[in-house]
């Protein structure tokens, strides 16, 4: 790969659903860039399209969906021209996967052993004992205790934490130079989602691996990630490093967010200004920029025209029109 290159780059992807209201387009002509060993997170409410897009990275897009445009480059390969062979090599060996909801996401009838040592066996091709010995030393790194005796166990015999490291330990058993993690702290209570996003960030940070963070948790962003992306409505509306993102939004909508966060150093009876409105149809988006029926400085040619990302200063692009 040349290392002028960044590990992965999107261009103008688009993910669509044919339904019987029309063609739904969850993804809309998305382009980002992800540098080795940087943590990218991707915000935005329910609905925007953040999961999709992740998914759509390991080809994992649920019938009938399908990718219309654009093309995904990991390490210098275009996924979208590989064969379904090709992507299985990817998937879970050069890219690593955690998913929402580690009850549902792991099998109920497998031990966990079995299921740690799955990547082990089918990219590395170890025997079952190689893969168990492998499985026992992972669980032992993202600090499951007593780790030989949990290869017996079951999913249900774990508590949401626990299941969570396990989903952390099965993305990074082939050690991947990208991981994705989708809502990794979902339905986990604020001290075990402390725990998890530290672990995840030190165990990135070990083994060099770049980390794309699916999270409406602005929280999150604040204190793990290097650069975010803003979505909304299918689309890309701001990209920043976080602190920039965080001094000085451009976007209405990313405005929005964080004035709906409460803050620490908010003065006491601060009331909490929630957006206006729902998040849009993605089957009926208005002809313009998605966020004008709710955004408060909207202008005419809002409603009409589609704004493009543009640079409103250094390493920092908004999707507005002339908003400041």
């Amino acid at each position: 790969m040349n290392e002028l290159q960044p590990l992965l780059s999107l261009t103008d992807v688009s993910v669509s659903f044919p339904t019987d209201r029309g063609l739904v387009r969850a993804v809309n002509a998305v382009s980002l860039e992800i540098e080795a060993g940087e943590t990218l997170a991707v915000v935005g409410e329910s609905g925007s399209g953040k999961s999709i897009m992740a998914l759509s990275l390991l080809g994992l897009i649920p019938d009938p969906g399908k990718i219309d445009q654009g093309s995904i480059v990991f390490e210098g390969q275009n996924i979208l021209t590989l064969n379904r062979r090709s992507v299985r090599a990817i998937r879970g060996n050069r890219i690593g996967m955690i998913f929402q909801e580690p009850m549902s996401s792991l099998n109920p009838v497998l031990t966990i052993g079995k299921q740690v040592a799955e990547p082990f066996r089918l990219h590395r091709g170890m025997s079952k004992k190689q893969a168990l010995d492998e499985a026992t030393k992972l669980l032992a790194k993202v600090a499951i205790p007593d780790p030989a005796s949990r290869l017996n166990a079951y999913p249900h015999e774990f508590s949401g934490g626990m299941r969570q490291r396990v989903m952390i330990a099965m993305a990074l058993a082939c050690e991947p130079k990208l991981i994705i993690a989708d809502e990794p702290t979902t339905a986990l209570d604020v001290t075990v989602q402390s725990q998890i996003l530290a672990l995840l960030k030190d165990l990135t940070r070990e083994m060099d691996s770049a980390l794309l963070l699916i999270t409406h948790d602005l929280g999150v962003v604040a204190r793990y990630a290097d650069r975010v992306a803003v979505m909304y409505g299918g689309r890309i509306v701001e990209t920043a490093s976080a602190t920039d993102l965080y001094r000085n939004p451009s976007h209405p909508y990313t405005k929005g967010l964080l004035a709906s966060v409460p803050r620490l150093d908010d003065d006491t009876g601060t009331r909490l200004r929630p957006i206006n409105g729902q998040p849009p149809d993605l089957a009926q988006l208005p002809a313009g920029c998605a966020f004008s029926p709710r955004c408060p400085h909207v202008s005419d040619q809002c409603k009409v025209d589609r704004p493009m990302l543009e640079t409103v200063a250094s390493n920092h692009s908004s999707a507005c029109f002339g908003y400041e």
